[in-house]
């Protein structure tokens, strides 16, 4: 299984995100979405989960729940937009990975077994920070392989 993992779109969809997206089974979207037509346009690629973020507070984009739970191949997935706000244990509740955004810097790393995944931000560049999405496949043997994908490396 491969899922599309975004954030902090803040209104914009990139013509390099669809191409990026290409293949995966599932889109989840960590919020900061702007506009529910993204939501539509990335429906095209791949069914989509979606939570809001702090600029969703608008529109349809303001009805998405705060946080979401998804099943992937027996893993569950905590998406939440701010990790600052996250108020539970992932090991303890056995979340495999705890997505999040907001930050717009991308990285993973893995605590107490635990997969933490912000795929950074795929909307309009903030600052210096890297233009990117994130790619998590579920390999045979049921392992999370993250990946971040930059795009528009020299906007």
């Amino acid at each position: 299984m491969k899922l599309g993992i975004i954030s902090d779109t803040h209104g914009l969809l990139r013509p390099e995100v669809a191409p990026a997206l290409k293949g995966v089974d599932h889109i989840l979207h960590l919020g900061d979405v702007g506009k529910s037509s993204i939501l539509d346009e990335l429906a095209k690629i791949a069914p989509v989960t979606a939570i809001r973020g702090n600029v969703d507070i608008d529109g349809p984009c303001a009805e998405l729940p705060e946080t979401e739970v998804f099943l992937a191949e027996g893993h569950y997935i905590y998406m939440l937009h701010d990790l600052k706000a996250l108020h539970l244990d992932p090991a303890a509740a056995k979340f495999a990975a705890v997505l999040s955004g907001h930050t717009h810097v991308p990285n993973f790393h893995t605590k107490k077994g635990v997969l933490y995944f912000n795929p950074g931000s795929c909307g309009p560049r903030r600052f210096e920070l890297p233009v990117a999405l994130g790619l998590l496949k579920i390999d045979k043997a049921g392992a999370l392989r993250p990946e971040i994908v930059t795009l528009n490396p020299n906007l």
